[in-house]
């Protein structure tokens, strides 16, 4: 993963990439930012699904702060695209300098970024992408789902192909870029192997949820599951109550592969429940701040940045936690 920036390294927040160029809309003149005036931001976030989302939006929140010289309006979709795009338009009706949006799922936003280009102000999308045209949006800043669905997938090929394990698969919430990219990165890696894909189901990112599908897995395929693949750490501490129920061990009876890295994500991996954990860093807030003023002041700005991912095992996971800050 290369490495951008070294505001954010000496921040200790997140080191991220850049791809492309893009010379971004100046944004309204009623949103900021002119004669040092506080530059009006809309931040629409998903909700407040997981560990992780609570750690990012407080990495938003807090790098497009008063004292950071912006004038933040937060929404919060409550994992609906309607209140999305409902918010979206709010802003544009505000006058913004400047949007800043985490889609909830990939498809059905050409029509308001066209409204908001329509308005000169730009679209900065952080963590997860669209398939929309990328001239409706300025940048977008986040983290490689596909790399990290194929680093998990990896480790579960490594370790059991040619032991003709069955796996179930707990994904994200369908139709979301992080889902669509981990199940096309995962699939990837245990292409040719003898691993049994016994079932993939949505657990909506949640830790509810996860539990309930896990539930389903367990009562439907017993003891034969090997191994749980979940696309995010809350939905694998979902399963682990629902494994315990069920009079299994997890890690042992069945060894479990997670993405996020947040601290209850590490502190299963380093108590054995969990067996591998690959990170997808929420601490994006200060890299969409830098490219936020740079748009706002007319700079050009690269068309995407990518948070500097890893990976833990056991052992690196106990040494990870004294310091973990999400």
């Amino acid at each position: 993963m290369k490495k951008l920036m070294g505001m954010l390294a000496m921040a200790g927040a997140v080191a991220l990439v850049l791809t492309g160029c893009a010379a971004g809309d100046a944004g309204s003149a009623s949103g900021g930012g002119a004669d040092g005036s506080p530059i009006k931001v809309g931040f629409s976030q998903v909700g407040a699904e997981s560990g992780w989302r609570s750690a990012n939006t407080a990495s938003l929140k807090d790098a497009l702060s008063d004292a950071n010289g912006f004038k933040m309006t937060f929404s919060d979709a409550q994992q609906k695209q309607e209140n999305q795009i409902a918010a979206i338009r709010s802003f544009i009706t505000q006058g913004v300098g400047a949007i800043v949006f985490a889609p909830v799922v990939e498809t059905g936003w050409d029509d308001v970024l066209k409204e908001a280009k329509d308005a000169n102000i730009p679209v900065i999308l952080q963590d997860r992408a669209v398939d929309s045209d990328p001239s409706l949006y300025t940048t977008r800043v986040g983290d490689d789902f596909e790399k990290e669905g194929e680093t998990a997938g990896k480790y579960v090929a490594d370790t059991f192909n040619g032991k003709k394990a069955n796996l179930v698969v707990l994904e994200g919430t369908t139709g979301s870029s992080a889902a669509n990219d981990r199940t096309t990165g995962f699939n990837k890696a245990i292409a040719g192997t003898d691993i049994n894909v016994l079932d993939s189901l949505t657990g909506n990112f949640t830790r509810a949820e996860g539990k309930t599908v896990m539930e389903g897995f367990l009562q439907k395929y017993g003891k034969t599951i090997n191994v749980l693949f979940a696309q995010n750490d809350d939905m694998g501490l979902g399963a682990l109550d629902a494994i315990k129920a069920a009079g299994l061990t997890p890690g042992k009876d069945i060894q479990i592969v997670t993405i996020d890295a947040t601290k209850d994500g590490l502190t299963a991996l380093s108590t054995g429940e969990f067996n591998y954990v690959v990170e997808c860093n929420p601490l994006l807030g200060d890299k969409v701040a830098d490219v936020v003023k740079k748009v706002v002041a007319g700079e050009s700005v690269d068309k995407l940045y990518v948070a500097d991912d890893q990976a833990f095992d056991q052992a690196q996971a106990t040494v990870a936690l004294p310091t973990r800050k999400y």
